[in-house]
């Protein structure tokens, strides 16, 4: 077992990830300290789909969910005795492969005597921060953008959220993944996308800023079939589009909208600290763009690590902490949700 804390009562909590494609658990102490972080994924598989395919992700879930929570205890040199709370993304998400994992936790909480966390999957996101930077405390702006999500929200308090703007159609990470797949690369989008851009023009091709009402806002599904478009023209002309050069375009302009919207919130609310979150903050010209911008306005920027972007047990279990020391426990009738606000009540 870890070593006793020292001043402060420790309190550990283990984190259950399910909403996707990776069946994740973690042990999390304080809702700060990783102790132990196990990600068992189907990422390959989907691959052969082109995209995460729900049926296969449940049924993954279901295969690996025991054995990844079994690995997370035993890293931890815990058992589930040793653990004070069992915390579980309960929303959104694929709802086939949420309910694996509430199930699950609603079993183990139940057998162990523990209390049941519900967790918001997007709340989560945001929490990955707590475990890379110690100081980060709310109130702060920020940009949460993933594979279904693109919302910029201000964060009140731990677990007090006021949106500010949000897509109204693809997400960021959907648009990448759309457009990785019209470009020939492989999926994940996000990360594919980005390998290509390395290599190309980010001016070789001129694409649209799409418009979209309220101030925070924003829109990709044009955007994304600019790019699917301009692929299908050029290859009814018999020619070839520039995959690096249509990877960089896409990128830069697809980054320059989110950063633009979150400085943008950032200079009228006065944000003193802005954040990022979610499997797009890995994107480097996000990271630096947001970065520069923030620095001009006086604010400090906070950039999750890289391995805390994606989905991961160790931030549903570092939220479960702010959500458990504010009251939000779950009966065993919780229930897994595919939508869910993350200013819910």
């Amino acid at each position: 077992m870890p070593g006793p804390c020292i001043e402060v009562l420790c309190m550990y909590v283990l984190g259950i990830e399910s909403t996707c494609d990776e069946t994740a658990a973690a042990i999390v102490e304080n809702g700060r300290k990783v102790i132990s972080n196990i990600i068992s994924t189907s990422v390959r598989e989907q691959a052969l789909y082109g995209g995460v395919v729900p049926e296969i992700a449940s049924r993954r879930h279901a295969e690996y969910i025991s054995a990844t929570v079994d690995k997370a205890l035993a890293d931890a040199n815990m058992t589930i005795a040793d653990v004070d709370a069992v915390a579980v993304t309960f929303a959104p998400g694929l709802i086939g492969a949420v309910l694996v994992g509430v199930n699950f936790a609603k079993g183990l909480a139940y057998a162990a005597n523990k209390p049941l966390v519900p967790v918001h999957h997007l709340r989560g996101h945001i929490a990955a921060n707590y475990l890379t930077h110690q100081d980060l405390k709310p109130p702060f702006l920020c940009l949460v953008a993933s594979g279904g999500h693109s919302h910029i929200v201000l964060v009140e308090d731990w677990c007090r959220y006021k949106i500010l703007g949000r897509t109204v159609d693809d997400a960021a990470g959907e648009a990448y993944d759309k457009v990785a797949r019209t470009l020939g690369l492989p999926y994940p989008g996000g990360p594919s996308v980005a390998a290509a851009a390395r290599d190309g023009n980010p001016k070789a091709y001129k694409l649209p800023v799409p418009h979209v009402d309220g101030k925070y806002n924003v829109s990709f599904s044009g955007l994304k079939t600019a790019v699917i478009n301009e692929v299908h023209n050029a290859e009814q002309k018999g020619q070839a589009v520039n995959v690096a050069d249509m990877a960089a375009s896409f990128q830069e302009r697809i980054d320059q909208i989110l950063a633009k919207k979150l400085l943008a919130a950032a200079a009228d609310t006065n944000a003193q600290q802005v954040v990022l979150a979610g499997g797009v903050a890995a994107n480097g010209r996000l990271r630096q763009l947001v970065n520069d911008g923030a620095q001009k306005l006086g604010a400090k920027v906070y950039l999750p690590e890289l391995k805390y972007c994606g989905d991961n047990g160790a931030m549903i279990a570092a939220q479960g902490y702010y959500e458990y020391q504010d009251g939000n426990l779950a009966d065993w009738t919780l229930n897994g949700l595919p939508t869910l606000p993350i200013d819910y009540r």
